[in-house]
């Protein structure tokens, strides 16, 4: 790929300063997606910039007018706090015909309201853990057809947040705590799923038309004689620290049939293209203890630093790093020619 502009979009708070110098631990994990993605198109020879955005478009328009980048390689995930705005920006890149890497503003909203997401997974016959919403400033009254366990999450926030130990409840009592705790602490409706007991499964999807299926790539939960639930806690998925002391991996995942394996990223396919997804995106299963996959969620634009599951699958299929990032922007801008 030739030299190119390439506009990085992201959380102000998310763009490592000048010098790390004496940051801590987690600032520096905050910091690592822009900083490796920066790190590796700056290595290939491109000229890239980063903009830390939040509260104003006009900012995103001013370097797209200025500097007339030939990509911008977006990791936006939110805008004026609000995750379910992260389709607007896109959307506003759309009307300044700039290129963009990463999921369309159709997927993005597809995919954010995880009871539309699986309502039309389910639609086409992929299993799916029944679930209920519970709206804010409503009664929880819980559906007879749902059966304990279940887990409680919020409807539209990512990142497993509002996620911990105390979502997977066995009563009644706990369910309603669990949904006001969802109301209150995270403003978000509630959406309570048939708790799946089983492993953690994500497979990354690559392409706009024509798709390439990364390999199945497990979470691991570590002791297996703790007596937790075995779920994707925030703590599970940020904490690096708790991470190292639980023994939580992640890596290929093992001891699947070549055929479960098969299905599951044939069900990947199935979930990305319903969806409307472009670009590249993760999707999430619960594999049950029968053998059958469950789907969990569509995660467009995930995690892209070199150290996390995406990335790391690429590498195992024979996707460097570099090379994975050159993908993505050529997508995006082979989307933006197709669209005039």
């Amino acid at each position: 790929m030739k030299p190119l502009r390439v506009l990085v979009l992201s959380h102000p708070d998310l763009i490592a300063p000048a010098s790390t110098v004496g940051r801590n631990e987690r600032e520096l994990y905050n910091w690592k997606t822009v900083s490796s993605v920066m790190g590796a198109l700056l290595a290939a020879g491109h000229d890239v910039r980063a903009l830390g955005v939040q509260f104003e478009l006009r900012p995103i328009r001013d370097e797209i007018v200025g500097w007339q980048p030939d990509v911008v390689f977006n990791l936006l995930e939110e805008f004026h706090g609000e995750t379910a705005y992260d389709q607007n920006v896109a959307s506003y890149l759309e009307l300044l015909r700039a290129p963009f890497t990463g999921c369309n503003p159709r997927g993005l909203m597809l995919s954010r309201g995880k009871d539309l997401s699986k309502t039309l997974v389910a639609y086409h016959r992929i299993p799916t853990p029944d679930f209920a919403v519970f709206p804010m400033q409503r009664k929880v009254k819980r559906p007879p057809r749902l059966e304990f366990p279940l887990i409680v999450k919020t409807l539209s926030e990512d990142a497993s947040r509002g996620i911990a130990q105390a979502s997977v409840v066995n009563s009644d009592e706990k369910l309603a705590e669990r949904v006001a705790f969802i109301h209150e602490r995270i403003g978000t409706a509630a959406i309570v799923e048939q708790y799946v007991e089983g492993r953690e499964l994500y497979v990354g999807v690559l392409g706009n038309d024509r798709l390439r299926v990364l390999p199945v790539w497990e979470l691991e939960f570590g002791d297996s004689s703790s007596r937790a639930n075995r779920i994707a806690t925030a703590r599970v998925k940020h904490d690096p620290v708790y991470q190292e002391r639980r023994g939580i991996l992640q890596g290929p995942a093992e001891d699947l049939s070549p055929e479960l394996e098969a299905r599951i990223q044939r069900l990947a396919k199935r979930i990305y293209r319903t969806l409307a997804l472009d670009g590249y995106a993760r999707i999430d299963f619960r594999l049950a203890n029968d053998g059958t996959p469950y789907f969990l969620e569509a995660n467009p634009n995930p995690e892209i630093a070199e150290t996390e599951e995406f990335a790391q699958a690429a590498a195992h299929d024979g996707l460097e790093y570099a090379q994975l990032l050159e993908r993505i922007i050529a997508l995006g801008i082979r989307r933006a020619k197709l669209r005039g």
